[in-house]
């Protein structure tokens, strides 16, 4: 009989979270200049963490060293306690093949800032492309979820539709519907309105809202500073490769201490 039985007033205690994603000391650089210097951060599941920053400041590079679309020259980065790129063996660590890489990427979608979407494949077929090609999905069955997917971005009546003849924010509506079609636990947006056209920016971001209430754990690299206040679990800001600050988004946004921080939302809101 366990204490809790015991006593019946007796709460246990919940069980601490484990964060989905740790990152801890990440560093990259590019023919000698260290882009990234030192980054450690956490997200637990269901959160939503914003980056925020000037151009340069290493955001995007970070994104892509998550999934390993960049080779990271320093520290670890894990998610769901797998590390991302590379393997433990005989007490070791060794770069993993593109082939497994591949693999682990199933579960990081990623949502870039051009869409990417295959031009000769309808909205529907590039949605089932990766779930049929690399789940081996029947068609039927990834059609079918294509089509729930295409509803829960608001586009259902444009699954026939190519890419040319759509708008750019509904290019990219698909394009995050493409990256749910895997089932991700981790999704990566890098800038996913910053090619877009001023009216169409709200429809994507009213999205990533449904998504950010519905629980998916997101990170997403941004200058939309309504979308970080409103969605947003967590706000960092980066500069010059390192974390200057990170908290809240009410504490970022509306009382931040660095100075750079200051300086860099005084001319962006």
């Amino acid at each position: 009989m366990t204490e809790a039985s015991t006593f019946p007033g007796l709460q246990q205690a919940p069980a601490p979270v484990q964060p989905l994603l740790v990152a801890s000391n990440v560093r990259k650089h590019y023919a000698g200049v260290e882009v990234l210097k030192g980054i450690s951060l956490t997200v637990n599941p269901g959160e939503v963490m914003c980056l925020l920053g000037p151009s340069g400041s290493g955001k995007s590079t970070f994104l892509r060293c998550i999934n390993h679309l960049e080779r990271i020259d320093g520290g670890r980065i894990s998610v769901g306690g797998e590390l991302i790129g590379y393997a433990r063996r005989q007490n070791r660590i060794f770069e993993m093949t593109p082939r497994e890489v591949a693999k682990q990427r199933r579960g990081i979608g990623m949502v870039f800032q051009r869409f990417n979407l295959f031009p000769h494949m309808t909205a529907l077929e590039n949605i089932c492309a990766a779930p049929v090609g690399v789940k081996k999905l029947p068609r039927q069955q990834a059609q079918q979820r294509g089509i729930e997917l295409l509803d829960r971005v608001g586009l259902a009546h444009l699954a026939k539709a190519y890419p040319a003849q759509l708008s750019g924010g509904q290019q990219q509506r698909v394009a995050i519907a493409r990256a749910l079609a895997m089932d991700p636990q981790l999704l990566l947006f890098d800038e996913p309105t910053s090619a877009l056209d001023p009216e169409l920016v709200g429809d994507v971001l009213d999205v990533m809202r449904k998504l950010a209430a519905d629980g998916m754990t997101m990170i997403v690299v941004t200058h939309e500073i309504g979308f970080a206040r409103s969605a947003g679990d967590s706000v960092v800001f980066m500069d010059g490769g390192v974390v200057v600050e990170s908290g809240a988004p009410q504490e970022v946004l509306d009382n931040p201490q660095n100075p750079r921080t200051i300086a860099f939302l005084e001319s962006v809101m």
